[in-house]
């Protein structure tokens, strides 16, 4: 990566990290929410071999527009247009009620781009992740459960994007199964 790319991807971070600054995840540990972010875009590159600049920088931003008072027009300015139209794929309507957003998500998800795909891939395998090991404590096995099945639908119009990212998926989603099954016990 040249050093203006470098530049420009440390300037994503701090953003995001300073929208999310307050926000802390649902989880047990109440771990800091840019922690998510950051795991998402780390995952791309690391395991995804993802290099484009627009789509990491998306991962980073991916919860902005959806959890913090940024718009579209916010990501746009500071980050272009390409960028600002990745996180909008990624992002929920949260005027529409949670059942909604959910079947939409697996609606969506053949219809987007490819970058939008890859981000969306990266948070499902983290989200899985979470709620396998470290899940908000409201959430029962139930729930638990229901959601990882969720994401399989979600997953399933995103395939034939990214093949290493899809068998971490596979793998994390049975791991997560496997957790949750011996939690039952």
């Amino acid at each position: 990566m040249d050093p203006k790319q470098t530049t420009t991807l440390l300037r994503t971070l701090h953003y995001a990290a300073n929208m999310h600054r307050d926000q802390r995840r649902k989880n047990a540990d109440a771990s800091p929410y840019i922690n998510h972010p950051i795991a998402v875009a780390e995952l791309l590159t690391r395991q995804g071999g993802v290099s484009d600049l627009a789509t990491v920088q998306a991962a980073l931003l991916h919860d902005t527009i959806e959890d913090t008072e940024t718009t579209r027009e916010d990501l746009e300015i500071h980050f272009g247009a390409e960028v600002a139209a990745i996180v909008a794929e990624v992002t929920d309507d949260k005027s529409l009620d949670k059942s909604e957003r959910k079947r939409l998500q697996i609606v969506h998800a053949p219809e987007i781009s490819e970058s939008a795909k890859l981000v969306k891939l990266c948070d499902k395998i983290c989200n899985v992740e979470d709620i396998a090991h470290n899940p908000p404590e409201s959430w029962n096995l139930e729930r638990r459960l229901a959601y990882l099945d969720w994401t399989e639908e979600v997953v399933s119009g995103l395939r034939g994007t990214n093949e290493a990212l899809e068998h971490l998926y596979d793998k994390t989603l049975a791991h997560g199964r496997q957790v949750l099954s011996k939690a039952d016990a």
